[in-house]
């Protein structure tokens, strides 16, 4: 036998409507998006370049690490793992367990951080900058993505405070971090396949 968390006003069915509409709310789709135009003119942007200097961009290419790469990929889609598993706990009704996974969430993108840091490191000791065409939108590409990293796991840290605070617990504001958690692993992946995949 369980013992079950004390009941909140989770614990209450959302209306039929609720159920019917996206996650979150419409603000937080409104920035994801634009977010997404962003990174997606960007991409665009580093494609045209790299038809131009294909030889030059390829083998600049071979010297990342594909094995930090595909770890960073790991631990961000670890990390969309347990924010989805916490919206599905704090919809039941389960406040704890869903902070819990919104910390191990935050600890992923934390790793994923250090991975990056060092990673960067690497790439400026052995001489790669932003003197080279692909190094310059390789850091510049990274570095904003880790800026919303940053700024992620502070929506997290709202979003846990929201889950301790007895009289809140919404579960919409939960979506909406977990919205915009979503979108930093998508940007991410498609970072990882255009900077790292694609040859």
């Amino acid at each position: 036998m369980t013992v079950s968390e004390p009941a909140t006003a989770l614990d209450r069915p959302d209306p039929p409507a609720a159920a019917q509409r996206l996650p979150g709310d419409l603000d937080m789709w409104v920035m994801v998006l634009g977010d997404l135009f962003f990174f997606g003119s960007y991409f665009i942007v580093y494609m045209v370049f790299r038809d131009r200097s294909l030889e030059q961009f390829t083998d600049a290419q071979r010297h990342l690490s594909m094995g930090i790469g595909i770890t960073n990929t790991l631990v961000l889609l670890t990390s969309s793992m347990f924010i989805a598993s916490a919206v599905q706990a704090v919809r039941h009704g389960a406040p704890k367990t869903a902070e819990r996974l919104v910390y191990a969430a935050g600890a992923c993108g934390v790793i994923f951080i250090l991975l990056k840091a060092f990673e960067w490191h690497r790439e400026i000791s052995l001489g790669y900058t932003l003197g080279n065409e692909f190094f310059s939108f390789y850091f510049v590409l990274t570095g904003i993505h880790v800026a919303h990293l940053v700024l992620g796991l502070l929506i997290l840290g709202i979003v846990v405070r929201e889950l301790r605070n007895p009289a809140g617990q919404r579960s919409s504001l939960v979506e909406q971090g977990a919205t915009y958690w979503h979108m930093i692993d998508l940007l991410w992946v498609v970072i990882f396949a255009v900077l790292y995949c694609m040859r």
